[in-house]
């Protein structure tokens, strides 16, 4: 059912097929060119799908997966392949604007020139944000990509290797004729038990939008046709003849076949009972979420200071419900040019720092070690002086009647006299450098 809908036009524009010519595709490096693995080409036979058939992406953060869907013979897509996701930065929750960190959530559309075979990042494409929706709504941002190195600042990096992949079915769905391929980024998989689970967040009226065109493919199993009205998606309408979608304006009148619309409601009951069912079961708490504009706005500048080689915290900050912001201690700056010259003009700063620290050091040191000898020199003429006092008052001082002992045969008298006299002269000096410091 859903395939005849497919070839007949109402979902065409998300599968529409054309010849590619030869300016579109010859550019592709050599490293870009490596064929699937042979595993990959039999599981794709075995389901009924060739190797040049149409492809989609379906990207899943809280899970870290993305997904390569290919068309079947009969129109309807299926799963191929699954690669965990390298890196993806920020947080769950969409893109707002330019350099919030965030990786887009969204429905996006990838043609042959967004592809890079010559990426610095080994192979890229760019997954194409902005797109209607987020012009519409003032989000920006730039030069968003799903490519190799797993380094990422805002997009969805792989390994060298899955990116490789990766590229070769996008490449390979070009040269069979496909124009253009759908790239579906979402928080999670958008189940009743996670909707559930976010039910609270400040992000959840925007994902119940994405969920529509989710459950669009969960019913149909073919890429939906995303259009853009009052700022909001619309997903597999068609509108009356003479009518236009425009992204800022009003939505016009449209249509859908019954048998889609039927498909999906029931699709929704079953939702629906699965969704009330989750509010009373016990499940992991939710990951962390961007906190709207206000929380992009605070990373983009923390973003602008970093690129500008300022040194900042080392992670962006984050805002917290109850409004205060949260910075890491480890401070750091970006490896630029701008920040390799700001921390050779630190460095230059810190150098001429610590050397006039140690000259004022060197002062000082000279400056006591100064005052010290004078101390010590003082400490002497004062002994000597003393000394000289006490062998004057030695000589002059009148002779006692008093028996004296006769001095021992060890020891003569004038030695006992001289050791008297020095010993205190010594006691005299050492108290007189205890007073100077010496």
């Amino acid at each position: 059912m859903f395939a005849k809908l497919a070839r007949t036009g109402v979902l065409a524009a998300s599968i529409a097929v054309a010849g590619c010519n030869d300016s579109s595709m010859k550019d592709f490096a050599p490293e870009a060119n490596k064929p699937l693995p042979d595993k990959i080409l039999a599981d794709m036979r075995a389901k009924g799908m060739v190797r040049t058939s149409s492809v989609m992406a379906r990207i899943f953060k809280e899970e870290g997966k993305l997904e390569i869907w290919k068309a079947k013979t009969n129109g309807r897509y299926d799963m191929v392949a699954s690669y965990d996701i390298c890196k993806w930065s920020g947080k769950l929750g969409p893109k707002y604007t330019e350099g919030d960190r965030q990786a887009p959530e969204g429905f996006y559309t990838v043609r042959p020139a967004q592809m890079n075979p010559r990426s610095n990042y080994h192979l890229s494409f760019n997954i194409g944000f902005p797109n209607a929706y987020d012009r519409a709504n003032g989000r920006t941002g730039q030069n968003l990509m799903v490519h190799g190195a797993c380094s990422s600042s805002g997009c969805y990096s792989m390994t060298d290797a899955q990116i490789e992949q990766i590229y070769a079915f996008g490449r390979d769905a070009f040269q069979g004729g496909q124009t253009e391929f759908q790239v579906e980024a979402f928080p999670f998989r958008m189940t009743a038990a996670n909707m559930a689970r976010y039910r609270n967040d400040p992000n959840y009226e925007f994902w119940k939008m994405l969920k529509v065109g989710y459950d669009n493919f969960e019913v149909t199993k073919v890429p939906p046709k995303v259009d853009v009205c009052e700022k909001r998606y619309v997903f597999n309408q068609v509108a009356a003849d003479g009518q236009a979608f425009d992204p800022t304006g009003p939505c016009p009148a449209t249509t859908q076949p019954d048998s889609l619309k039927s498909a999906y409601n029931a699709y929704q009951g079953t939702y629906d009972a699965a969704f009330n069912s989750a509010l009373k079961a016990s499940v992991p708490p939710p990951k962390p979420t961007i906190a709207g504009i206000k929380e992009a706005s605070i990373v983009s500048d923390w973003s602008k200071r970093r690129a500008r080689g300022e040194r900042v915290p080392i992670d962006p900050p984050s805002l917290n419900t109850d409004g205060s912001v949260t910075e890491t201690a480890r401070m750091g700056r970006i490896d630029s040019p701008a920040g390799r010259k700001m921390a050779a003009l630190d460095a230059e700063k810190a150098a001429k720092k610590k050397a006039e620290e140690q000259r004022l050091a060197a002062i000082e040191a000279a400056k006591q070690a100064k005052e010290a000898a004078k101390a010590q020199a003082l400490a002497e003429k004062e002994a000597a002086k003393q000394a000289k006092i006490a062998a004057k008052a030695a000589k002059e001082a009148p002779v006692a009647t008093a028996t004296i002992a006769a001095p021992t045969e060890a020891q003569p008298a004038e030695t006992q006299a001289a050791s008297a006299d020095e010993s205190r002269v010594t006691k005299l000096k050492n108290k007189l450098l205890g007073m100077f410091g010496g």
